[in-house]
């Protein structure tokens, strides 16, 4: 930070004897060249910085310990915005009004004692205007600091923490199944995932900076057999590794409700890092109040993702309203919107965060870290999760049920073979179809495949009509086929003969016996409109897979 001398340098005398004059020091000199040397010597004496601190009122001192807390500094934007402005002023009108004896604010008080700077600092990758404490002052500031100033808000209330939802490691089997579903070709946005975790196009963008899938979204072979095969704890800190540390993982951008144009950029890996050092201040296993966490950050360190303080050139507004949300006014809506999805979200799917809401369903207002965190948050497998070594169970009709604890890889490569059904009872339900074999034989895999794996699994022995079925499949293909067809009765061979004679005849298939056949695909409205021209009235009755005439 720069020192004192090239804080007050460009100020003039009478500015210098105002700094004095608060200091309670004796300037005679004539000019400010020769004052500065002088002054400065004087106000840097031993204890006079802590007495003329101890003398400011509340506000001023929570001024100075934001910037204790911050090394000493804080973008300008930021200390402005909590601590007010130093009006801009001619010396005539400084002079006139007298500032240094009837501040404007907090941060006007400290500006003319000299307790604060403003300059540009190379901190970051740009320049940035800063607010700052001078060096010499800031030594003997700096054992000042309060050292419970780096938590953020305050324990939950009974009320905010009344009904826990704790981490879990669902998103494992969430993670199996788009696996599955990317490598079948299907649409991510269709698949069925709890609501509980995460969507599916923020879990392809995890899986992506797991390093599970290339760039058009299909799963690499090997880092996927991996992630399946391997234990849920070692799966988990794999997933929650990839998500600390991915540079391109955006968690602004899946906020829900919010809409983002244009060609900015922000920075996910900066803001996300420093929301977790923020949370690993708080107390392991302590419930704490989201509200008061997020309130907490608002007043303290607002811009923790905005370079510079910048509120007005990023394009961002609400699902289905056009108005931009810019300036600081929105930061509850931006900001802090995204504060609360990281801890309600990624932090909570990944297993790092338990939650806690003031009733079932209301949404969370307490987090506490879980008793994976401590593992999780340095790169560790978690013990405890369960393991995976239940059978599944299949029938004679095909259908596969798959419980959660089967192993993750068993489920994958069933997937790929089945026809996916609704979950039941918790089960993952599959059934085995021509059209899944067909399938999945044009991604090289083979009935027998399957046999294996469920000889492998299985609760029991297999239907031995279901091994047949398979084994007949993949030596002939499909040996029948059921279809919706539309039927023609007569009422008598003579009436079904004469049809035969009529216009309606060409639009007629094949007889299943004297008084009925086929009529062709799409053709009924013209048999009933041919039937008609030629004399014949016919009823039309539609029933389930089939219709008749």
């Amino acid at each position: 930070m720069p020192d004192l001398t090239h804080t007050l340098q460009g100020h003039d005398l009478t500015f210098l004897r105002m700094v004095a004059g608060l200091w309670g020091v004796e300037l005679n000199a004539s000019d400010a060249r020769t004052a500065l040397p002088a002054l400065v010597q004087q106000v840097t004496g031993p204890g006079l910085a802590r007495e003329l601190y101890e003398a400011l009122p509340s506000d001023a001192q929570a001024a100075v310990q934001a910037l204790l807390e911050n090394e000493g500094r804080l973008p300008w934007a930021a200390f402005a915005r909590r601590f007010g402005e130093v009006r801009a002023m001619g010396a005539a009108r400084r002079d006139r009004e007298r500032p240094d004896l009837r501040p404007a604010s907090p941060a006007e008080m400290l500006w003319y004692r000299a307790l604060i700077g403003r300059a540009f600092l190379n901190l970051t990758a740009e320049p940035q205007e800063y607010a700052y404490i001078p060096d010499e002052l800031l030594e003997q500031l700096a054992p000042l600091a309060r050292s419970a100033a780096a938590v953020y808000g305050r324990p939950a209330s009974p009320a905010e923490r009344a009904h826990p939802r704790p981490a879990a490691d669902g998103i494992l089997d969430q993670a199996c199944t788009l696996l599955a579903a990317l490598r079948m070709g299907l649409d991510p946005a269709s698949l069925p995932l709890e609501e509980s975790g995460p969507p599916p196009q923020v879990l392809v963008e995890l899986l992506l900076a797991a390093g599970l899938l290339d760039a058009n979204h299909v799963p690499l072979p090997e880092p996927t057999r991996a992630f399946l095969e391997a234990p849920r704890g070692k799966a988990l800190a794999l997933l929650a590794e990839a998500w600390m540390h991915s540079p391109r993982f955006n968690d602004l951008h899946h906020v829900p409700g919010l809409v983002f144009e244009g060609a900015w950029q922000n920075d996910p890996l900066s803001a996300r890092h420093t929301i977790l050092d923020m949370l690993g201040h708080i107390e392991p296993g302590s419930w704490w109040s989201l509200p008061a966490f997020v309130a907490a950050v608002r007043e303290r360190e607002p811009d923790f993702q905005r370079p510079g303080g910048d509120y007005d050139s990023w394009f961002v507004r609400r699902e289905g309203e056009e108005q931009y949300l810019r300036g600081f006014a929105t930061w509850d809506e931006v900001d802090g919107a995204l504060i609360r999805h990281l801890i309600t979200g990624p932090l909570h799917w990944l297993g790092l965060l338990d939650l806690a809401g003031p009733a079932p369903g209301q949404s969370p207002t307490a987090f506490r870290t879980s008793a994976w965190a401590a593992d999780l948050w340095n790169g560790r497998a978690p013990s405890g999760l369960a393991e995976e070594n239940q059978p599944v169970r299949v029938n004679s009709g095909g259908l596969i049920r798959v419980p959660p604890l089967a192993p993750r890889a068993l489920r994958y490569q069933i997937a790929r073979f089945c026809a996916w059904l609704p979950p039941e009872k918790g089960d993952y339900c599959y059934r085995v179809t021509p059209e899944a074999l067909e399938r999945a034989g044009k991604q090289g895999l083979r009935p027998a495949h399957l046999i294996a794996l469920l000889k492998k699994h299985a609760a029991g022995p297999l239907p031995p009509g279901l091994l047949q079925a398979m084994e007949r499949w993949e030596q002939h293909g499909a040996q029948a086929r059921m279809e919706g067809v539309l039927l023609l009765r007569a009422s008598s061979p003579e009436v079904m003969a004469a049809i035969r004679q009529s216009r309606a005849a060409r639009f007629l298939g094949e007889e299943l016996n004297p008084t009925t056949c086929l009529v062709r695909p799409g053709a009924g409205d013209r048999v009933l409109q041919a039937l008609a021209e030629s004399g014949y009235l016919a009823a039309a009755r539609l029933e389930g897979q089939g219709s008749q005439l």
